[in-house]
């Protein structure tokens, strides 16, 4: 058959794109070999946050007293900790197939291999295409460490359906996937050590609020190695013999060392998927770090041959995807539109959650742009003291010469939640004085930001 789009897998970028098309009435086709919803939704964002929630809700119920609730034998079940997670995944999957099915989109399922720009393999089928989306996500890194292929480790997947509780576990990998994991099984009591090899955890997110979060979790028992080095893994005998644990070995300006736990998790990142599709066979341009190289309007260098998602490297985020595959089919559409990547939100779902938007002090300083900081505790919102009883966090905002809104960060609850609010400011260029004069409602934690303007 032939279809006016074709869509090479079902994550956040292809099944917006798939839906959008749908819906414009343009004849669609999408390929997925696993589930719809990608990596996101059935081992990714979705079943993270799931875990998250669970363990913020027992924190929450251990602290009651603080808030003069009273409440006794207080504990969790992971097995149905995982089982509700599963559940809910299984009810949005569902959910994502009924927007497709809406939009009349020809769901196949199966590993999709392009022949030509036109030309899509799927199974014994070939089908013909006026235009081809290449949304085929990212894979988790495993990094070439000495005795890596010795050693039984988890990924995020393993971990997110994982029943039994380790007494230790060890993190390699500082950034957001490894961050969220050591704070869920931080809350469950699980010892955990985190290893990271830069200075700081949260690469890309704002230095200052990120040592905030590392020094309140380790506070409540993880303990942060940075600037460490992983050099070597294998597995030893536990003190009674009866059990084989993972000895981390490691190299820091303090010398060397080794880790011993009873689980290891490998979160040191992903990377774009580029193999296993056929993509070799468009000759596509790309970046100077490997990644496929696309316009404004999402097309490759291949004409009718668009990339949005993991692929073309610029953010690995659900996000960021979504609003990719948009421009995408809007351009095929015919409709103006343009990608920015100028305010797209980071979050990290850790209790508390840090977010931040725009650019960072530190990314600001490496272009040369001039700035000031306008920085304010979190008490100073009314809201965000009613419901944090005994927590700090900090608000920071980032201004031009002219007041102009280059980036917001934000650490405590609920972050993920008000970091839109500056979003906005940062994608519409707006002063401090503009943004000041729009209403925010009271009381609420956004009006941190009316606070620091």
């Amino acid at each position: 058959m032939k279809y006016q789009v074709a869509i090479i897998g079902g994550g956040p970028a292809g099944y917006t794109a798939a839906e959008t098309a749908g819906k414009a009435g343009l004849s669609v086709v999408l390929f997925e070999k696993r589930n719809l919803g990608g990596v996101c939704l059935n081992e990714g964002c979705i079943p993270t946050k799931t875990l998250l929630y669970s363990a913020k809700t027992y924190d929450n119920a251990c602290h009651a007293s603080k808030y003069a609730v009273s409440v006794s034998e207080v504990s969790f079940d992971l097995s149905k900790i995982i089982a509700r997670k599963q559940k809910i995944v299984r009810k949005l999957v569902l959910g994502v197939k009924g927007k497709l099915t809406a939009g009349n989109v020809t769901i196949v399922t199966g590993e999709a291999s392009v022949i030509d720009k036109n030309h899509v393999l799927c199974g014994d089928e070939t089908y013909e295409c006026d235009n081809l989306l290449l949304c085929t996500g990212s894979e988790t890194f495993i990094p070439p460490i000495p005795g890596v292929d010795t050693v039984p480790y988890w990924t995020h997947r393993d971990a997110l359906d994982n029943k039994e509780l380790p007494k230790s576990l060890a993190i390699i990998g500082g950034g957001v996937i490894g961050m969220e994991f050591a704070s869920f099984f931080n809350s469950l009591g699980v010892e955990v050590t985190v290893i990271e090899m830069l200075d700081e955890i949260l690469g890309g997110m704002d230095k200052e609020l990120s040592a905030m979060l590392r020094a309140e979790y380790a506070k409540r028992g993880i303990k942060f190695m940075l600037d460490t080095k992983v050099v070597a893994l294998s597995e030893v005998a536990s003190g009674n013999g009866d059990t084989q644990q993972i000895q981390v070995n490691y190299e820091n300006a303090e010398g060397a060392g080794c880790v011993i736990a009873e689980r290891l998790l490998m979160s040191v990142g992903r990377r774009p998927v580029m193999k296993g599709f056929g993509l070799e066979n468009l000759n596509l341009d790309k970046t100077a770090r490997g990644n496929i190289q696309v316009d404004g309007q999402m097309q490759t260098s291949v004409p009718g041959v668009y990339a949005c998602g993991d692929l073309t490297g610029f953010s690995l985020l659900a996000h960021t995807a979504v609003r990719e595959a948009e421009v995408a089919v809007h351009a095929v559409l015919g409709k103006k539109d343009c990608m920015s990547y100028r305010a797209i939100p980071g979050v990290v779902y850790t209790n508390p959650e840090i977010a931040g938007v725009g650019d960072t002090e530190e990314v600001l300083q490496r272009k040369g742009i001039p700035y000031r900081a306008v920085k304010l505790p979190m008490a100073y919102s009314g809201r965000f003291v009613a419901e944090n009883e005994g927590v700090n966090g900090m608000c920071k905002l980032l201004l031009a010469e002219d007041d102009t809104v280059l980036g917001a960060h934000v650490l405590g609850n609920p972050a993920s939640e008000i970091i839109t609010l500056a979003g906005m400011a940062v994608e519409l260029k707006l002063t401090a004085s503009e943004w000041k004069k729009m209403v925010f409602p009271h009381p609420t934690v956004g009006e941190i930001f009316k606070e620091a303007l």
